[in-house]
């Protein structure tokens, strides 16, 4: 998994969607960097060192735990993680932040355990969405919470740019993933194109074989797909307020970069992994300069 998207991390982590901190409103940076460390230290717990899996699963369960006892306000004595439980807990108080939206994001790292252990695919797009639901919606709807932005209009927009941003990481990595035994494009997907999971097991990177037309036309496909997402959260950049608006701004052309570079490699990214540089930053800030505003105005939102 990538870390979550739309919140600037520390140096000690390569993020696809760098937002520089002083775009983040100060009253509001101590409970980002919170939501931030709580996500970043239970992606490290589900992904780093050389535990196995069932040890991830106990440790991200007694994760849990102390979640739910910040959301009581409650310390637990012995925390394992009071570097992260002592602000959240905090951050959760002071701002109300829903508890149940920082749930949903470690039930998809323990999915993603689950599913690397037991050989696990999807089925098709709606499944994998219904990760992204877990795995990367919840971030933006706590930045708009934290933003007092709350309407169903920009909730799914928010979700559209979120798992927009998962999809984008999930092709930009089968590099990455396929070696790990993580395996996401939807299978109905690849049957169009004739290929299973089995398939891409004889082009892993270092194998000797090259990914055939098949699977290379699949991530064009995919690709359109993350695109697609993109554009239709893009119009609530012009919601948010000030420097949130401007975040956003970024965190959108920051994904869809990667989409360009993903397009320059021709779609093969089993053999090279795309990535935003310094060199980028330019390019960035002039298409964040050159959004413009939808032509229509927004609906009003559902109540």
């Amino acid at each position: 998994m990538s870390a979550p998207p739309h919140i600037a991390a520390p140096p000690a982590h390569y993020e696809n969607f760098p937002v520089a901190s002083w775009l983040c409103p100060p009253h509001l940076r101590p409970p980002i960097a919170a939501i931030y460390h709580f996500a970043r230290t239970a992606d490290d717990i589900a992904d780093e060192g050389d535990a196995l899996p069932d040890q991830r699963l106990a440790d991200l369960r007694a994760y849990r735990e102390e979640l739910a006892a910040a959301a009581r306000g409650q310390v637990v004595p012995s925390s394992r993680w009071p570097q992260v439980f002592g602000p959240l807990a905090h951050s959760i108080a002071q701002f109300k932040l829903p508890e149940q939206l920082l749930a949903d994001l470690l039930s998809a790292f323990m999915q993603d355990i689950e599913k690397t252990r037991d050989g696990g695919t999807y089925a098709d797009r709606a499944e994998l969405l219904d990760y992204c639901r877990r795995s990367a919606n919840p971030v933006g709807r706590l930045l708009l919470h934290l933003y007092g932005v709350n309407d169903a209009q920009a909730l799914a927009q928010s979700d559209a740019i979120c798992s927009a941003l998962q999809l984008i990481n999930f092709w930009q990595d089968p590099s990455v993933d396929l070696p790990r035994g993580r395996f996401y494009p939807p299978l109905a997907d690849c049957a169009r194109r004739g290929l299973t999971r089995e398939s891409f097991k004889v082009f892993m990177p270092l194998a000797d074989a090259s990914p055939p037309q098949e699977a290379i036309n699949l991530i064009a496909v995919e690709s359109a797909w993350a695109r697609e997402l993109m554009a239709e959260g893009a119009p609530l950049v012009h919601r948010l307020p000030g420097r949130a608006g401007w975040e956003l701004r970024f965190v959108v052309q920051g994904g869809l970069r990667i989409l360009d570079k993903i397009e320059d490699l021709g779609f093969d990214t089993f053999s090279q992994r795309p990535k935003i540089g310094k060199a980028d930053a330019p390019l960035l800030v002039w298409r964040a300069l050159r959004m413009r505003r939808q032509l229509r105005p927004m609906k009003a939102p559902l109540r």
